[in-house]
């Protein structure tokens, strides 16, 4: 079998793989950098708003926004139907191919790099563009040459989380019938019935994901991108107000990512929802969403435990080969769900042939009719999601607090509770809620372990739409969308919170 899937499948897979990493990240590069610097450096009517809904995207998961492009420019779509009325002949706009697959993931996953590039712009100190204008530099050179370069740490951060999106994604690839490494180890693994094969892709996947981490690093090398200045405070500098053509030009630029990432998209499903809403929206699809929530509740919950544990228990023994430890149980973001599954199935069947071979005893139902194994994939996965935030948080505080306590005779575990863990509360709520949007919206990790009797939001709207019955999958994924979106309007709105308190650390200097 290995050898028909290298004679017949490996060049597509690889060709494939790699056309969507640069076609996805040069336009998500495009989109997000574009409209980082446009919200960070000029000010408009409906700023506020815009730059809001430039995060909204990440709500609907790659694969619900493939059938809802398919749905709005297919024969008879919606956006056909409006084109026409305004006079373009257009019967349909062939979207079933590899161009349509980088243009509906790079619109899905831009506000990674936007994230990162607006987050790195906002920062620059004002002193940086004064001297640059003093020296004669126009905004289009201090934009590519000094602004661009500064904020390259977080844009190459945010395409490398693309690239993994790219290498991860499934649905969209399987509705638009793509061959990449992902599908492939699913029909090697389901169709078939070889997974010592489905291993070997896995492997070769997995090498590709490292030789991609190592030129991220090769490209940072011993770069130094600090602001050798003064003050590090973040510019507070009136922004320019848009005026005249420029304006019209830079809405467009600022409206096409929102239109085409999120507007589009939830008008389709809204419609499709509306001529199936009597049917499916029932009891069925709340115990569904519940057991959604339920899922991502308690793995998100020991995520963050998890998180705190790493954290905190290194750091109290001191023991240099927990850092080792520590970066293998982080490592699961840049590896694809559909590795982690195959992984662990392999490595299951192996703890429960030993059970029943030297022991006696079957405990193959903890592994496959309860949510266990499941957990722990989610576990694996999104650890580094947590775990790097509270990290980060946890050092800004410093040593003489914790120093404090142990002379006041509290035990380091008291004083986790009583001062360390409020203090990153803010960070705790955050992290948490971060986790359980990617688990919710997780859909290869999650059709491979799942037990039968468990269903997602995620899932079910998928197996709707791989049925070709995509108005049914419309409901659900406005379910899944909705809970999302409330949850990151959620986070935004607890982190401004946490910017406008008072900075606790200070409080004990």
């Amino acid at each position: 079998m290995w050898q028909h899937i290298t004679t017949y499948f490996l060049f597509d897979y690889i060709k494939n793989s790699v056309i969507l990493i640069l076609g996805t990240s040069l336009l998500s590069f495009s989109i997000g950098t574009s409209a980082a610097w446009i919200v960070c450096k000029y000010d408009f009517r409906f700023r506020s708003l815009i730059e809001s809904l430039l995060f909204l995207p990440l709500a609907i998961p790659s694969y619900i926004m493939a059938y809802t492009y398919v749905g709005l420019l297919g024969y008879q779509g919606l956006l056909i139907g409006w084109l026409q009325a305004i006079g373009l002949p257009l019967q349909k706009i062939e979207m079933m191919n590899i161009q349509g697959l980088i243009w509906v993931l790079s619109f899905s996953l831009f506000p990674y790099v936007y994230v990162g590039a607006k987050t790195m712009f906002i920062s620059f100190p004002k002193v940086i563009q004064e001297t640059a204008t003093l020296l004669g530099a126009s905004s289009k050179r201090y934009f590519f040459r000094i602004a661009l370069p500064l904020a390259s740490p977080a844009i190459i951060g945010g395409l490398f989380l693309v690239i993994m999106e790219v290498l991860n994604d499934y649905g969209a690839a399987k509705y638009f019938g793509i061959n990449t490494f992902t599908t492939g180890i699913f029909r090697t693994w389901t169709a078939l019935e070889d997974i010592q094969s489905a291993i070997y892709l896995s492997a070769i996947l997995v090498a590709l994901v490292f030789l991609l981490n190592i030129l991220v690093k090769w490209y940072r090398r011993k770069k130094s991108y600090a602001l050798r200045i003064t003050t590090l405070e973040p510019e507070q500098r009136k922004r320019v107000l848009l005026s005249g053509k420029k304006k019209y030009v830079y809405y467009s630029i600022l409206l096409i990512p929102v239109l085409f990432g999120f507007l589009l998209p939830v008008i389709q499903l809204l419609y499709w929802g509306y001529l199936t809403f009597h049917t499916m929206f029932n009891t069925a699809l709340l115990t569904i969403a519940l057991q959604s929530l339920f899922v991502g509740g308690v793995a998100a919950f020991f995520i963050v435990t998890m998180s705190i544990m790493l954290v905190y228990f290194s750091r109290w023994n001191n023991l240099k080969y927990l850092n080792f430890f520590k970066r293998i149980a982080t490592i699961g973001y840049v590896i694809p769900g559909a590795i982690i599954g195959i992984g662990i199935i392999r490595s299951s069947q192996s703890i429960i042939n030993f059970f029943s071979d030297y022991i006696g005893l079957n405990i193959g139902f903890l592994f496959y009719g309860s949510s266990v194994v499941l957990i722990y994939a989610y576990i694996f996965r999104f650890l580094a999601v947590s775990y790097n935030p509270i990290e980060a948080n946890s050092l800004k505080f410093g040593k003489y607090l914790s120093e404090s306590s142990y002379l006041l005779a509290s035990s380091k575990i008291k004083t986790l509770f009583k001062i360390e863990l409020p203090l990153l509360r803010y960070t705790l709520v955050s992290s948490f809620l971060l986790v359980f949007v990617d688990i919710l919206k997780e859909l290869p990790l999650t059709l491979i372990l799942k037990p039968y009797k468990l269903q997602t939001l995620a899932t079910k709207s998928y197996e709707y739409a791989d049925d070709e019955r995509v108005a049914e999958a419309a409901i659900p994924a406005l379910l899944l969308i909705a809970i999302i979106s409330c949850v990151m309007i959620f986070v935004s709105y607890w982190n401004k919170i946490n910017e406008k308190s008072p900075k606790e650390a200070n409080r004990f200097e």
